[in-house]
């Protein structure tokens, strides 16, 4: 073996090279080093030969090494701080990323190395390196080689045919099935099946592995390693020592690997997808990137952009291919990927904001009326629809419509559509239809809608476009729960720890104040209010109302919580007391009524017992503005459950020598709203 005759030592050579290059270098250290990662005396002067011809290898050259020992070397002086020691960038994407494969002579990273390696699969037809070979010889892809029976087997403990993540005593597993003992969780508590932190040395359930909450130690979002649930600790907090960590090369936050951290991950994972065909990011789009890089939980955001599909349409936005407009994105239909991106662009400045349910509402009208063949027919419904319905739902919802008015608006336009298919099959039309018609039609088993489709006739009655006539039917009063029922499940939402906050305090301001799921969903922070004396005072309508205790509690903490939800795409803290996951936007009141619902909550009827319960102890106008109903309404509920009490009184003014009789109902309405505090004070009971 040819060695250099200076010395026969490599180990001493190679520190002598490596304190060349960075003479501040413990050369104990630098030993050390050398010598755990070449175990024989062939593998250091290999080292050797290879950094004498090019010592700049140790310096960012890294990727023309000769050798993969010399990247293993520079991942071994890593932890010794060198400012001049530089781990090497990929050449083919510019990333400090581990080089793990040969691209035309240079060490690459994995994904430039698999993008070189690329080939089309012979069962997908997608670009991927190959992970085997089928019986002829062509590539398969690993996802197609996961997916090939005859590599998977039956689960032993699901039973279904899955890839083997682990083999038991009893039987191949997979990976959700796979043997975890069962530990009390060091940080939750929980007996549930654990891993063992190779931080702390402590059990981690699989949800705590996931949880990502305010560290109490540095203040900031992170990923929780140790501690508890009310002070959770992030991995940096947990161990300290600066000899546990490595410093990103990018922004030089502490990560495990030493490679990019996951926030600068993202960020060149975004401006890889939005940049333009110049390597460029347009200034509309650039908000965009900022406000996803700087979200709390970038590992969340990577997962999203993998998982969701919307890299594509990014990409057409960035190209400038696919104009950046709410036109063109509802060009590429109506999907949850889409709905989400929107939202993103829209929370980030890059749309501008529109009523969503609106928007889809006049779409699905505009292309049901497209779809008749009948041109007469297209322009009656286009009156009724555009012209009356939608009209009337944008004077109502100012810029908020909820998905059930957008619901009831498409229920009446298909009973209206129906019911003009019915006359057609009978040879008749809307203006040619006569009265026994239309009984004839009502008497028959295919009548349905019969309620939006008096609407639809009354509305073509009241623009001359018909004589016939379907009178409205009146109100037959409210389907309400038992009395008893209602207060138990306030009981239930007042005392009741293991339920969510956000769900308790919905439920009670359904069954305590009568409010619908829309006008809670579309509370904010500023509907709240915490007075010098502590009190707590939430506006419903024109006039707040102080919540008594312990429903005072729960608001604030769920105010609390409120503040500090950030969805994906949002710049700044959600503003809604109930926020929902897309940015800038609050629960939706279907998934609201869904959560209610699990609980157990029946919100209209629950709802009508408690404006049943408050018509009868507050006059109307006092409903009105406590509640954020119109008058009109409360003035309704009123005379449904207690009479016209303005008009009673009336009355008695006019008469000189009241009855004993009318004297002692008086009496009885003014003790009333006594009576209701005195009930909700001894938590309820059966009127």
């Amino acid at each position: 073996m040819n060695r250099p005759a200076r010395s026969d030592d490599p180990v001493g050579v190679l520190t002598v090279i490596v304190r060349r290059a960075d003479p501040a270098l413990d050369p104990d250290a630098v030993r050390a080093a050398v010598t755990s990662l070449a175990a024989t005396a062939a593998q250091r002067w290999n080292l050797v030969r290879a950094l004498e011809k090019r010592p700049s290898l140790l310096t960012g050259n890294g990727a023309q090494a000769p050798l993969r020992s010399v990247l293993r070397l520079i991942d071994a002086l890593a932890p010794l701080g060198s400012a001049q020691l530089r781990q090497p960038a990929c050449p083919g994407c510019g990333r400090t990323e581990p080089l793990q494969g040969r691209v035309n002579d240079l060490w690459s990273c994995r994904t430039c190395k698999d993008r070189a390696r690329a080939v089309a699969c012979v069962r997908c037809g997608a670009l991927r390196p190959p992970a085997a070979r089928d019986a002829d010889g062509g590539p398969v892809c690993g996802r197609c080689r996961a997916r090939d029976p005859q590599v998977m087997r039956t689960c032993v403990g699901c039973h279904q045919l899955r890839p083997v993540a682990a083999r038991s005593p009893d039987g191949p597993r997979c990976e959700s099935c796979r043997p975890q003992p069962v530990l009390e969780c060091s940080v939750c508590g929980r007996t549930a099946p654990c891993r063992i932190s190779t931080i702390t040395g402590l059990p981690h359930c699989v949800t705590c592995r996931r949880r990502w909450a305010r560290c109490a130690g540095c203040g900031q979002v992170r990923q929780i390693r140790s501690g508890t649930i009310t002070a959770p600790r992030c991995a940096t907090c947990t161990q300290p020592e600066t000899g546990c960590w490595q410093a990103c090369p990018d922004c030089g936050e502490e990560t495990v690997h030493g490679r990019g951290c996951s926030r600068c991950t993202l960020r060149r994972h975004l401006a890889g997808i939005l940049a333009d065909d110049t390597a460029r990011v347009r200034p509309e789009l650039q908000v965009l990137l900022d406000a996803l890089a700087g979200h709390e939980r970038p590992i969340a955001v990577l997962r999203r952009l993998r998982d969701s599909g919307s890299t594509p349409t990014l990409r057409e936005l960035a190209t400038g291919r696919l104009p950046l407009t709410h036109a063109a994105l509802d060009e590429l239909g109506d999907s949850k990927v889409l709905a989400h991106l929107r939202a993103v662009l829209v929370a980030t400045g890059a749309l501008p904001a529109r009523d969503e349910q609106l928007a889809r509402l006049e779409h699905w009208i505009t292309a049901g009326i497209a779809a008749r063949p009948d041109p007469d027919e297209r322009h009656l419904l286009h009156r009724y629809g555009t012209w009356y319905l939608v009209r009337r739902l944008r004077a109502r919802s100012r810029g908020a419509t909820s998905y059930h008015q957008a619901v009831a608006v498409r229920q009446r336009m298909r009973f209206a559509t129906a019911f003009l298919d019915a006359l057609a099959d009978r040879g008749l039309t809307l203006p040619t239809a006569t009265q026994p018609d239309l009984e004839a039609w009502l008497s028959s088993d295919t009548a349905t809608g019969r309620h939006e489709v008096g609407e639809f006739i009354r509305w073509a009655g009241a623009n001359q476009l018909t004589t016939l006539t379907l009178p409205s039917s009146n109100w037959a009063g409210p389907a309400a729960i038992q009395a008893h029922e209602r207060w138990d499940q306030a009981r239930r939402l007042l005392h009741d720890q293991t339920l969510n906050p956000g769900d308790r305090v919905a439920g009670l301001l359904v069954l305590l104040y009568a409010q619908r799921a829309a006008s809670i969903s579309r509370l904010t922070l500023n509907h709240l209010d915490v007075t010098p004396s502590c009190a707590v005072r939430l506006r419903l309508g024109p006039e707040p109302i102080e919540l008594p205790s312990p429903l005072d509690q729960l608001v604030t903490t769920l105010a609390a919580t409120s503040r500090e939800h950030r969805a994906i795409g949002d710049r700044a803290a959600s503003p809604w007391l109930f926020p929902g996951r897309r940015p800038g936007q609050p629960i939706s009141a279907y998934q609201l009524g869904t959560r209610l619902k699990n609980l157990g909550l029946r919100p209209w009827q629950a709802r009508n017992a408690a404006l049943f319960d408050l018509a009868m102890d507050l006059p109307a106008a006092l409903l009105a503005r406590l509640l954020g109903i119109n008058v009109d309404v409360a003035a309704t509920w009123q005379r449904a459950t207690a009479g016209d009490w303005t008009a009673y009184a009336a009355d008695i003014a006019q008469r000189q020598d009241p009855g004993p009789r009318d004297a002692g109902r008086a009496r009885a309405g003014e003790a009333m709203p006594a009576s209701a505090a005195h009930e909700a004070s001894e938590g309820g009971t059966t009127r």
